[in-house]
């Protein structure tokens, strides 16, 4: 019988490691479930976390990601799970010019929870989990506790040395296995 797989990516973090270890960005994610299940398991669903982008950002910039998310939307078993944007002050340790930034927050939460909650059902054997984030730890351990597996997907460069003590299976992605995965040539 085949197992039953679920994929959760933290979009944010795949982001930021396909610009730093790619260059490029524009990874077709629907191929790119399917070469983490393999041919000889069966996606149950693919979910991916981000947030939209803050208010007062480049417009040209958020109708792009609307475009995403719309495309998100028709893909086949494909989930979008939207955390939200918080303004944070900051002030600069060398000079004290205080300046605001924005900052994701409840996605890793929501990585968790839905980790965890699909695990309890039983909705999956193994979850694949796409990121690099060691806040994600207590929530893997807590899933193997489960009695099921957990699979990482991630970069070799900035990754949490602890996420992939914890997880059961470590796949790194390489330039060379993300090639084939492009939307455009």
């Amino acid at each position: 019988m085949s197992e039953n797989v679920c994929v959760f990516i933290d979009g944010s973090n795949f982001y930021k490691s396909c610009k730093s270890n790619l260059a490029r960005t524009d990874v077709n994610l629907s191929a790119f479930a399917s070469m983490l299940v393999g041919p000889t398991r069966h996606l149950v669903r693919t979910y991916y976390y981000t947030a939209r982008l803050a208010p007062g950002m480049d417009e040209a910039q958020k109708s792009g990601q609307q475009k995403f998310f719309n495309a998100l939307a028709k893909a086949p078993y494909f989930e979008l799970r939207l955390g939200r944007m918080v303004r944070r002050d900051d002030e600069c340790r060398d000079c004290g010019a205080k300046h605001e930034r924005w900052q994701e927050k409840g996605v890793d939460m929501r990585i968790g929870v839905d980790m965890l909650a699909l695990a309890t059902k039983n909705n999956y054997d193994i979850a694949v989990l796409v990121t690099g984030d060691g806040d994600l730890c207590e929530a893997v351990q807590a899933v193997k506790d489960l009695g099921k597996h957990v699979e990482l997907a991630t970069f070799p460069v900035g990754r949490s040395d602890e996420l992939v003590r914890v997880c059961d299976v470590v796949t790194e992605l390489t330039a060379g296995e993300m090639a084939g995965l492009y939307l455009r040539p």
